[in-house]
Order: C-alpha cells, then structure tokens, then sequence
C-alpha cells in the first residue's frame, strides 16, 4: 500500500462535477492499494500517519501530530500510485489490487483513521474526481507499507 501524504491549509474534492468534501489544516492522503496487500498494510499506514509529526510547534520545528494541532484528514484513493513505468511512455497499472478488494482497504484505512480520533473526509472511489489544495510547506512524504513491514520493496 503506498500513501502520498500532504500538509495542506485547506483541499477541497468534485466528485463527478459536483462538490463533495473539504477539509481546513491537516493531510491530503492520496492512497493507492496494490495487489497482495491486507489489513496489516492499512494499519500500519493508519498508524503512521495519524503520528506523523511534521506540524510546527511553538520553536517552529515540525514536532507536533494531526491530533496535537487539532488536523483533519482528506483520503481519496488513487490506483495510479501502483503505476509500473519502467517500459515505453505508456505505464500499465498491473500492480493495483482488483476494484473490490481496494475499495474494501481503502475503507479499512478510513475507519482506522477515523477511529484514532481524527476528523476525516474522503473522496469517491472509483469516481472522476478533481481536487484542488492549497499545500503547506510545502510537505509532502511517500509512504509505502512495506518499508514499514521491513520488507524487500517489489
């Protein structure tokens, strides 16, 4: 499971034209779910991220979490994280997980943030979606659930 991770002021998501969500200081958390991945891969990433301290604290060192500064979460799936660009121009996204089984991960990874206690907003699976975000920092990490199972990257 790979997670692009942004600080952001404010991001607000269209999903098929029409308004959807917005969230105000916190994380964007674009999240791609790859084939072979489980439970264990959301929490681990849910964990994380949810800890992750990159929010300035009064010396203006990034030392404070989402909960510390009161953050919110925006998570939207997205399967070309799992994008294979190694041949030709063209990727090929062999490595996404199928649709159900990412929307069922993809929905795990929400309940488990929202149950650390972080306000939460998502995107449409599977949906067109536009999201435009006002970036803080800028702050941006990757994330991939197998660096934190300590596992050889495929």
């Amino acid at each position: 499971m790979i997670a692009v991770i942004q600080r952001v002021l404010k991001t607000s998501l269209v999903a098929d034209g029409a308004p959807y969500s917005e969230i105000r200081h916190g994380f964007l958390v674009l999240l791609g779910v790859l084939s072979g991945d489980d439970e264990t891969d959301a929490k681990l990433l849910a964990d994380k991220i949810v800890k992750l301290r990159v929010f300035s604290d009064e010396n203006g060192k990034m030392n404070r979490s989402l909960a510390d500064v009161g953050g919110e979460v925006m998570v939207v799936s997205n399967f070309t994280l799992a994008a294979n660009y190694r041949h030709g121009n063209r990727p090929d996204f062999l490595r996404a997980a199928p649709p159900a089984e990412a929307d069922r991960l993809y929905c795990r990874f929400v309940q488990l943030v929202i149950d650390a206690g972080v306000p939460t907003k998502t995107g449409v699976f599977g949906a067109d979606m536009q999201i435009q975000t006002t970036a803080d920092g800028p702050i941006t990490i990757v994330m991939d659930s197998a660096v934190l199972r300590k596992e050889p990257k495929s």
